[in-house]
């Protein structure tokens, strides 16, 4: 008799174990289906307010996030950093409607500091054509701005102006001293100002080159015209 109560504990034991099995198997078929419901993606709209103070402290961050360099040219970058330049110094320039060249430098306030480009532009012309007229000074600075416009200079109004062998009032690399209390110092910084911000034409626009009425150098340049002292070429 205890035989017989062992023989069957042993056949539902395997049917129990069969049972399981079965089971299993269907669960692992289950999944292999294409009938499996997907999970759905639940987005919290309160993380992405970027007002909520939260989640900006803990931002949730998909994949992993890289610099990238942008592959800027050189000349477009230092182009850049001369417009913003001018556009700074363009600040305090007044224009109220002159009918001369001459009210228009009246306009100007010659006081106080100069940035960098603004002291190479303004010595440029104190040098050059101090003892000339404003339209003789005008057309001085226009050259200087015309030359960082081209490509065949330096893109900057210092670059310009320090180039070697260019102007002659530069000598080893500097400026003489100036007399910064002289009427024609404050001629110059207020013709500079109106160069930079194209105020006023002059009668030479877009030269490149001039030379002293009194030197003949022999250049085959278009000449343009003489103001005072000088003979102007594109």
């Amino acid at each position: 008799m205890s035989k017989v109560f062992r023989t069957a504990s042993v056949l539902s034991l395997a049917l129990s174990t069969v049972a399981a099995l079965s089971v299993t198997d269907v669960s692992f078929a289950l999944e292999a289906t294409n009938e499996t419901p997907e999970a759905e993606i639940i987005i919290d709209p309160a993380l992405l307010d970027s007002s909520d103070e939260e989640a900006n402290q803990n931002p949730v961050v998909f994949g992993e996030s890289k610099e990238v360099a942008a592959d800027i040219p050189q000349d477009v970058i230092e182009a850049d950093r001369v417009a913003n330049e001018l556009n700074a110094g363009s600040a305090d320039f007044n224009n109220s409607g002159a009918n001369s060249l001459r009210a228009l430098v009246n306009q100007q306030v010659t006081s106080g500091n100069l940035d960098a480009e603004m002291q190479c532009l303004a010595g440029t012309v104190y040098f050059e054509s101090k003892g000339e007229s404003l339209a003789g000074q005008l057309a001085v600075a226009r050259v200087v701005m015309a030359r960082t416009a081209s490509s065949r200079f330096p893109n900057s109004m210092c670059g310009v102006v320090y180039q070697r062998r260019q102007f002659s009032f530069v000598r080893n690399g500097r400026m003489p001293r100036i007399d910064k209390g002289h009427r024609n110092w404050r001629n110059a910084v207020a013709i500079s100002k109106i160069a930079m911000n194209d105020a006023w034409k002059s009668e030479v626009e877009g030269a490149l080159f001039f030379h002293a009425r009194y030197v003949s150098p022999g250049w085959r340049l278009k000449r343009m015209a003489r103001i005072d002292n000088h003979i102007f070429y594109r």
